[in-house]
């Protein structure tokens, strides 16, 4: 079954230095767009992370420090990347806890104005965990009765990404052919954030999703605990929650 789109959707899966959105680099990033029309195209660029590849990330992934040496950095590819997406919702798998993230970071580090949340986000992983909790290749296996071939490079899982997605359209009657509906199925909370840090309740309103404060509204703690935003902002928090919990702070002085 084809995707029913309003909107290009972009697949996305990254290599990466490791698993921490805040500190890892890209080292290869994948493109599948597939337009309204059917059309698709495919981009991979290799990335200098300009920072050592560990040995467990390359043992994943098969990328070393010298096969990206001389490759352009992030901050160079940065606006071909955000030039690609433009307009498109994205789709990956894990995507929501871990690619898109990171992506938004390297994009803030990068100083590249990309508004991530315009976008509306499908993660493929999610609706396979809903429906049969497998892991990619077992997935691949499952829905399309094919081996998936290199594995853990970033072109091959970002393909099998996209055909599965495909195969469980087809699959489940109960799933609908439409990125909004599969948008929300996909998510597992409505994160304020990516990385789950601050999440939005049923009531629009934003709550801390960790530690002493959670559950409590951000706008709650910023005015009751004065040295919790300096906390966060001099912690190890991913830029983008620093990012919106300095908005809440900014919206707070203008009520």
């Amino acid at each position: 079954m084809n995707l029913n789109l309003k909107n290009p959707i972009a697949f996305i899966d990254l290599e990466t230095t490791g698993i921490n959105v805040a500190k890892d680099r890209i080292v290869e990033i994948c493109i599948v767009k597939v337009n309204p029309n059917g059309d698709e195209e495919v981009k991979t660029y290799r990335v200098n992370p300009e920072m050592h590849i560990p040995a467990h990330a390359s043992a994943v992934h098969g990328i070393k420090d010298e096969d990206v040496k001389d490759e352009p950095t992030f901050k160079e590819l940065g606006k071909t990347i955000a030039k690609c997406l433009e307009g498109c919702d994205l789709a990956g798998y894990n995507s929501n806890r871990f690619d898109f993230p990171l992506l938004a970071e390297e994009f803030l580090r990068a100083d590249i104005d990309f508004d991530m949340r315009k976008r509306k986000f499908v993660d493929v992983q999610t609706i396979f965990h809903k429906m049969e909790q497998r892991t990619l290749t077992a997935a691949y296996r499952f829905y399309c009765n094919k081996e998936l071939e290199g594995a853990h490079g970033a072109e091959a899982d970002t393909k099998a990404t996209y055909e599965v997605l495909k195969s469980q359209l087809d699959k489940y009657d109960s799933l609908e052919n439409d990125i909004d509906f599969l948008a929300k199925f996909s998510s597992q909370n409505k994160n304020a954030d990516f990385a789950g840090f601050i999440i939005i309740d049923e009531k629009g309103i934003e709550r801390f999703n960790f530690g002493k404060n959670k559950g409590k509204t951000v706008e709650e703690v910023l005015e009751q605990q004065p040295g919790y935003y300096g906390w966060v902002m001099n912690s190890d928090f991913p830029l983008y929650t620093k990012k919106i919990l300095t908005e809440i702070k900014l919206r707070g002085f203008n009520k």
